[in-house]
């Protein structure tokens, strides 16, 4: 497996796939432990790569608004 440099160059689709595949691989009980060891610590770089690409998505959509003088502007979207 790759390193951490290696996962921050994935899209969030491509990490997605691969933490996916790690979970089924996981939960298939069919590798040994080291081999489960080193998927969970790849797991857990994926899904940290995969919530700050949803975070960067989040700041990045902004909804347009009409402000109190007429003007149209934008605000941050809200998520919560």
């Amino acid at each position: 497996m790759t390193g951490a440099h290696e996962i921050e160059s994935l899209s969030f689709e491509q990490a997605l796939a691969e933490l996916e595949r790690i979970v089924a691989e996981l939960e298939s009980g069919k590798t040994d432990l080291e081999q489960s060891i080193s998927a969970y610590e790849r797991g857990a770089h994926l899904k940290a790569h995969c919530e700050a690409k949803l975070k960067e998505a989040q700041l990045r959509v902004e909804r347009i608004v009409i402000g109190s003088t007429g003007a149209p502007g934008v605000e941050p979207a809200d998520f919560g």
